[in-house]
């Protein structure tokens, strides 16, 4: 799938491997140096490849910026790869966070799995709907085969973290950083806790899938 990437790289030497490596798989890479274009820039562009050790603002920075305005894919690509700056970047909205150096050829694997689940430009769906299960984001109801069901806030708040990417596994630690606020301030427990009193809610337990030793999808 080819898109218009923008890449956000003030090094020159990474940024010209990083361009021939996307010009030469059909993409349609832009480059620009500093967080201030990408703000600017985003627009014309259809997934965001974005460094965080940027010459003017912080990367981080940038990304909770665009992420205000856009639902463009955004993949950062950086040096830090200490656990907190990755759940960080996750928490503020990046769909996906390599760490450098990275292999060009998972990189563009990441770039055509992030195209495929992301529709770019285009608000997140209001309701989403797996086998008979309807999930409400924006009102916060949940029906199963047209039945309401009663949530704690905590449960529909893991249910929608599930919703929002339907048939994608999403790992332990990114639920709880975005239930909970923090990963790092989460009882891991609690977790287990709200899947087990959610599908006894739903009555649906095929739907709700663990991926052992990393966490959990809805639906196939």
């Amino acid at each position: 799938m080819a898109v218009h990437v923008l890449l956000v790289e003030d090094d020159d030497g990474v940024a010209e491997a990083l361009l021939d490596s996307l010009d030469s798989h059909g993409h349609r890479p832009t480059r620009v140096r500093r967080g201030a274009d990408a703000l600017l820039a985003h627009r014309e562009a259809e997934l965001v490849l974005l460094d965080l050790g940027l010459p003017d603002l912080d990367g981080l920075d940038v990304l909770r910026k665009l992420r205000a305005v856009t639902t463009l894919p955004i993949i950062v690509l950086t040096a830090r790869g200490d656990e907190r700056s990755v759940v960080r970047g996750l928490r503020l909205g990046a769909d996906d966070y390599l760490v450098k150096p990275v292999r060009l050829s998972e990189l563009l694997a990441r770039i055509d799995a992030v195209s495929r689940r992301t529709t770019a430009g285009k608000p997140a769906p209001r309701t989403v709907v797996v086998g008979d299960v309807e999930v409400d984001l924006e009102a916060r109801r949940v029906l199963v085969g047209g039945a309401e069901v009663e949530l704690t806030p905590k449960e529909f708040g893991v249910l929608a973290a599930l919703a929002r990417r339907p048939g994608t596994a999403v790992s332990r630690q990114q639920l709880m950083d975005e239930v909970w606020g923090d990963a790092y301030l989460a009882v891991s427990r609690s977790l287990d806790v709200h899947l087990t009193q959610l599908r006894a809610k739903l009555r649906r337990p095929e739907l709700l899938t663990t991926i052992r030793g990393f966490g959990y999808r809805l639906g196939e």
